[in-house]
Order: C-alpha cells, then structure tokens, then sequence
C-alpha cells in the first residue's frame, strides 16, 4: 500500500479519561483517499470519541495521528482547529445548525473559518456554488429559510451542505442518520455519496446500527481494533 494513498494513520493511539479508565487503545489504524468507510460498534465503546480525535477536538493521550501526513498530536489546539477547518467537514448526529439563521447562512460557516475552503470555490461564485450544492441535494428552495422552521430530513441535508462546502479532503459523520427510517437512510447516504466522490472526499461514517454497511466501501469494527474494549 502506497502510503500517498493513505489519508488517516494512527499508531498506538490512546486515550484516557482523568481518572485513568481507558475508552480507546488502538495499535494500528488507517483510512485510504477516497474510500467510504463505516465504523461501527455499540454503545460506549468509543466511536464518537475516536472521530472527535481524528477531527482535532480531543488529543489523545499518546500515540500517532497523521491526516495528510501531518501529525496531529503535535498540534497547538489552535494549529488543530484550522487544520479541521481547512481539511474536514463534520456531520453531528443532532446536526449544530443555528436555528434562527437561514440555510444559506448556516451553510456559509465553514467558509469564515478557513481561507482555502473559500480558494476552492474557486471563481464561480459562493453564493452559486451553494445554489448548485442545495439543488443536488433537493433543498435549492429552501436556502432563505430559518432552518429551525424545516424538517429533520432537510435540516440533515442542510448539515451536509455545511460539511462538504470548499471540497473538504475528510467528511466525519456521527450516527446523522438515526431520526430516518431505513428508506430514507439509504437514500441520504447514496446522495452523500455521489457528492463526495465528486468532491474527492473520504468519508469516515460511524453508527451502531449495521443494516446501512452494504453501502459503504469498507466496514470496520470499532471492538477489532480497540483493545480497551478487547
């Protein structure tokens, strides 16, 4: 395996709560470009915690993290924050929309954090670029809306709007899925999809819920590779 196809290596990571007690132990982790990965594993077993360390929120507590072969855990929180901002997109499980600004503002955030996600846009335009995001994703009439006046499937496509807007090189998904019933869940994620292979992004999706894995590229157990919960 070529490591210029590799896009998330962890090494020995680690990460432990103050008291002590071990949530993540992982010797050997890696994410290829362009793959759509789903991650999956029960309650408590570190899923959320994992993809809020590949984003750079939590640090672990030792251990490697190369994303574009730049290592993480030798960040300053604030060198971590603009690479999220410049390299990720983030889909919550509740979304953290603003509920009193519009579609269109909520999706324009990413845009005031980070430069080069503005450069990717390149010359068509902001406001153009988003129409077209919008419109693929079936919420072009929408973009004047407060999005706490749409529904949980429009305020879903909203968020991965946000996530996916200036070509982010990694999409982390947490479980933003589980309000839709399995019809919609599939659609969403086979829209998500095609967007993100446009845009040359890797997605690392987790969720405990398994009926959804036959869609994605590759499926890891969270449990296989964590000793902490080995």
């Amino acid at each position: 395996m070529s490591s210029s196809n590799i896009l998330i290596e962890v090494r020995d990571l680690q990460f432990d709560y103050l008291d002590g007690t071990s949530v993540l132990n992982i010797p050997e982790f890696s994410v290829l470009r362009g793959e759509e990965l789903f991650l999956y594993g029960p309650s408590g077993t570190g899923k959320t915690t994992l993809l809020e360390i590949l984003a750079g929120v939590l640090k672990p507590s030792k251990g490697t993290l190369k994303i574009l072969g730049c290592d993480l855990v030798q960040m300053s929180d604030a060198e971590r924050d603009s690479f999220r901002s410049e390299h990720m997109g983030y889909i919550f499980q509740n979304f953290n929309l603003i509920p009193y600004l519009s579609v269109q503002e909520n999706i324009e955030l990413p845009l005031h954090l980070s430069a080069a996600r503005r450069a990717r846009l390149g010359s068509v335009g902001t406001d153009l670029v988003i129409r077209g995001l919008c419109g693929n994703l079936g919420i072009g009439d929408l973009l004047s809306k407060p999005v706490g006046a749409l529904s949980v499937g429009q305020q879903q496509r909203v968020a991965v709007a946000r996530a996916l807007l200036g070509k982010p090189d990694l999409l982390l998904a947490d479980e933003p899925t589980s309000a839709l019933d399995f019809d919609h869940r599939e659609k969403f994620l086979k829209l998500m999809f095609e967007l993100a292979e446009l845009y040359g992004t890797t997605v690392v999706f987790v969720s405990h819920d398994r009926t959804m894995e036959k869609l994605f590229t590759r499926t890891i157990s969270l449990e296989s590779i964590n000793r902490a919960h080995a």
